[in-house]
């Protein structure tokens, strides 16, 4: 009986486990830590959401058990959001669900169509669910290059020419987790072309769709290509466009046979998310949206402060296009000791926590994510404590320069 259960010898350690332990030494200490680490809005959400939300718990029949699609109002609010969004039409009874949060639709989904044994591709590196929901349900993963390009189409082509059994369904999540890479309408054609062919379903996670920093270049959906919905679905979440990430309220929607598997297998696991919640949701969906436009430019103004602070410090980082994180490659000085190492020493001695790149796969090593999670302010005081931080260590900015010279 010592031994471990099955599924869990199949999950490896929690790699953010040895960064949250050290975080949470360093707060009990007293220490102030700023944490860009976790994926977590800070931002309160829309006010008419949250007087809805009141409103509804007031009324004695709003505690009961609500319904484990959604409620009917609710699926209609998603369709016609993907029909003003991304002009892609949807049957609000056939081709929406409502999920609590993408996460636990993914990983429902995911127990829903595998058998044990089957492939699945996933990019490397990528959200843990994206993995771990399939590996959880007794699928092997087979990893592809995370960037929207020719290398992703090309592993895709020698995937299902190398893989025994044949893949039978494959991630993709652009606006990305971690990496901030954004998809365009031409790669989503390629992909669903790639998908129709090899008969292999699609999961694409559209979380992040609202948060991108390319005012004329908005972030498609794959169910916008022609043909997509006869072999994909698409996850999406009230999290981060409208800062309601304890709400746990999200959606799958597209292929109508897997909407019906996902629909099966929920009814036998919840009863949907609270009632309150889910009226409060078609209000965020339905009314004003100023503050999808707000909340947008709010990233974008952290983005712009963290990288200019941590350019000043001597650490280059690529600027996102989406998402609300930085992909941070380690600093030269600092790669050989791994992005779990790192992690640990910058926040020991700058009191500034990051999420290792290890923990979204082995692609993610020499990188660490980097949350756009707090106020411009605190932003600013990371960057100084990080510019301390690298000069300290020799690593900050000019000192290629100074050594240059002093060699010289």
């Amino acid at each position: 009986m010592t031994e471990e259960f099955h599924r869990i010898r199949r999950l490896p350690p929690y790699v953010f486990a040895e960064v949250n332990k050290a975080k949470a030494a360093a707060r009990a200490a007293g220490d102030d830590i700023i944490d860009l680490g976790m994926g977590n809005p800070d931002s309160a959400p829309p006010a008419h959401v949250v007087q809805k939300l009141i409103e509804t718990v007031g009324n004695p029949r709003a505690h009961g058990y609500s319904v484990s699609r959604g409620i009917p109002g609710l699926r209609k609010a998603m369709a016609n959001y993907y029909e003003r969004r991304f002009n892609v039409s949807l049957d609000p009874e056939t081709e929406v669900i409502a999920t609590l949060g993408s996460k636990e639709g993914l990983a429902n989904l995911a127990a829903a169509i595998t058998s044990p044994g089957d492939t699945i591709l996933v990019p490397n590196p990528s959200y843990p669910i994206h993995q771990f929901g399939f590996i959880i349900a007794g699928a092997s993963v087979r990893s592809i290059p995370a960037t929207p390009d020719e290398d992703m189409l090309r592993a895709l082509e020698r995937a299902v020419r190398h893989s025994v059994p044949k893949p039978t369904a494959l991630i993709v999540n652009f606006p990305s987790n971690p990496t901030a890479f954004v998809a365009n309408l031409d790669f989503y054609k390629e992909l669903v072309a790639f998908a129709r062919r090899e008969e292999i379903w699609i999961l694409s996670d559209l979380a992040y769709a609202e948060i991108y920093f390319n005012e004329n270049e908005p972030p498609p959906s794959l169910l916008a290509v022609p043909g997509a919905k006869d072999v994909a679905v698409e996850f999406t979440s009230m999290s981060k466009t409208y800062s309601m990430a304890g709400w746990r309220m999200g959606f799958a929607v597209g292929n109508p046979r897997l909407i019906q598997a996902l629909t099966r297998i929920k009814s036998y696991l919840d009863y949907g998310a609270f009632t309150p919640i889910q009226v409060a949701s078609v209000a965020a969906l339905n009314g004003p949206q100023d503050y999808v436009s707000e909340i947008r430019a709010m990233y974008k103004d952290r983005r712009d402060v963290l990288l200019r602070g941590l350019q000043s410090a001597g650490w280059d980082v690529p600027a996102p296009a989406g998402s609300m994180f930085a992909w941070a490659p380690i600093p030269p000085a600092f790669a050989e000791m791994g992005s779990v190492a790192f992690s640990k020493l910058l926040l020991k001695e700058a009191g500034v926590a990051v999420a290792p790149g290890l923990g979204f796969g082995e692609y993610g090593e020499g990188f660490v994510r980097i949350g756009l999670v707090e106020n411009t302010q605190r932003l600013r005081q990371a960057t100084r404590a990080i510019k301390g931080f690298m000069s300290r260590h020799g690593a900050g900015a000019g000192t290629a320069d100074l050594l240059g010279a002093a060699s010289s």
